[in-house]
């Protein structure tokens, strides 16, 4: 019914026009990203709606689905080429426009639509497009799925059928942003920095908090798709620096940063330092648990320790369970366990009920965080994260590692690491205490310091993350000795930040 996608068309030209282009490369662990124009064009994007489409009858769903995009220059003209192939494979779309990744999750509760496609790139770099789907509420795709999809569009099988439809929801930001403030107001006052990189969650971001009695002071928060500052990613330093500068002059108590689809939200404390999420999760983990004794906390493997063997967690019984990274197996690690929440080091959070529904949301996170804060009003929040046990951390760091090769690379470090455990080995003369290969591979030595390697979910990079209990020294000396296994292997490239 549509011509079968070709992995590559030169732009400029006849072929390009008339035939779907899709890198087979776009379809990642759960969910798809790639460059427009140079890896998929609007009949490719099209392509994929009608496989999407087809997944969904195939799998006897009721046809019904929310799509919404992000705020970039192209993301609308690709939503809409997504929709005519969804209707063009008899899907009924419901079409909330711009919308943080979220609010298309909570727009199938509050619609009872079974079936999402957010057209987002998240925090990639402008050109970069993507979409992240799921058939399950509240959980997205998985390899399975994802697998299934690339399977059914790349030969060609979509399948047309009647009974499309089209329908825009109007003003459904609206009745997102009803849902998050209808409660209590905050009982003290509490300033905030409120930073968005331009992106998608200025539009909605300062009005969610200020209705919440949060004093809220804007940070790039106008809307503006070339980004002009930084890339909205609250894991990254230049973002993480530009709202220490801005809550050092404004005197706020913490600054939260939303990355370009909203389900992310990264944190400074009150004199300007940046927390990384792991530690935000800890923290948020110790107030939580005083309110739910013996709560079940996934945590992925980029994370801290301090989950296993912080005090406060252990005397409220806590339970860590560590998982894979990546949004789409964490939230369904928690929706299996009944886990309270998942914390994940990159930001994205998942509060199960009574907080949330399951899925990530950097709005519902802003707020938790807000909320801890209003239950100590005597406390800082440098003084909260002052009282965590020490440890050093690294940020998440990148090297670059092409896709077709990346999960090669990283399969010969498992393996590396897998010998050296098992023949004895030691690492700057400390015995190997445990391994954690669930992803990628996590060894921690002797006196509990760690390092983590594993293949980016969707970006042509690796993910290097290493922490110790012990002194920045020792953090250095991990990095060094997971650095060195890595340039064994020329295809690993430059970090896109480093210690």
């Amino acid at each position: 019914m549509f011509p079968i996608p070709q992995a590559s068309l030169e732009p400029n030209t006849y072929a390009y026009e008339t035939v779907p282009l899709v890198k087979p490369t776009g379809f990642r662990e759960y969910d798809a990203r790639w460059l427009f124009g140079s890896e998929i064009n609007l009949m490719g994007v099209q392509a994929l709606g009608i496989g999407l489409g087809t997944l969904i009858h195939e799998r006897g769903i009721r046809p019904d689905i929310v799509v919404g995009h992000d705020f970039r220059a192209y993301s609308a003209s690709i939503k809409q080429a997504l929709a005519n192939g969804l209707m063009a494979a008899g899907i009924r779309v419901h079409d909330i426009g711009l919308a943080l990744s979220p609010m298309a999750y909570f727009a199938q509760f509050a619609l009872d639509i079974p079936c999402v496609a957010m057209v987002t790139a998240s925090h990639n770099d402008n050109g970069w497009t993507g979409v992240k789907m799921g058939v399950n509420r509240p959980m997205t795709f998985g390899p399975d799925e994802m697998s299934r999809l690339k399977d059914i569009v790349l030969r060609g099988a979509g399948q047309a059928r009647q009974g499309g439809a089209y329908h825009y929801v109007e003003n459904f930001p609206d009745i997102y942003i009803r849902d998050l403030t209808d409660r209590a107001r905050l009982t003290h006052p509490i300033k905030a920095v409120v930073a968005c990189g331009n992106g998608t969650a200025g539009a909605f971001a300062p009005r969610i908090l200020e209705a919440l009695g949060v004093e809220v002071v804007p940070l790039d928060t106008a809307l503006d798709h070339s980004f002009p500052k930084y890339n909205p990613n609250p894991e990254d330093l230049e973002m993480l620096h530009a709202m220490r500068d801005a809550v050092r002059h404004s005197g706020a108590d913490v600054g939260l940063g939303f990355d370009g689809d909203g389900d992310r939200c990264g944190v400074v404390d009150d004199t300007g330092e940046e927390i990384f999420a792991d530690k935000v999760g800890v923290l948020l983990a110790r107030d939580l648990s005083a309110i739910y004794p013996s709560a079940t906390f996934v945590v992925d493997v980029k994370s801290t320790g301090l989950f296993v063997t912080d005090p406060v967690l252990r005397a409220n019984g806590v339970t860590a369970d560590y998982w894979k990274t990546g949004h789409s197996y964490m939230k369904r690690r928690v929706n299996e366990t009944g886990a309270l929440v998942g914390f994940e080091k990159s930001g994205h959070y998942f509060f199960n009920a009574p907080i949330g529904r399951g899925y990530d949301d950097g709005l519902v996170s802003a707020i938790a965080i807000l909320d801890m804060l209003d239950r100590n009003p005597g406390r800082k929040l440098s003084a909260l994260k002052d009282a965590l046990p020490k440890t050093w951390s690294s940020p998440t760091m990148s090297p670059h590692c092409a896709d077709e090769v990346k999960y090669g690379v990283v399969d010969a470090v498992v393996k590396h690491f897998e010998q050296m455990a098992s023949g004895g080995g030691r690492i700057d003369g400390q015995a190997i205490r445990d391994l954690v290969t669930v992803n990628g591979v996590r060894v921690t030595v002797e006196d509990g310091s760690w390092g983590l390697v594993r293949a980016s979910s969707n970006k042509p990079e690796l993910v290097v993350v290493v922490e110790s209990p012990v002194s920045e020294a020792r953090m250095r000396d991990m990095f060094r000795v997971v650095d060195g296994v890595l340039r064994r292997h020329p295809e690993v490239g430059a970090y896109n930040q480093s210690l």
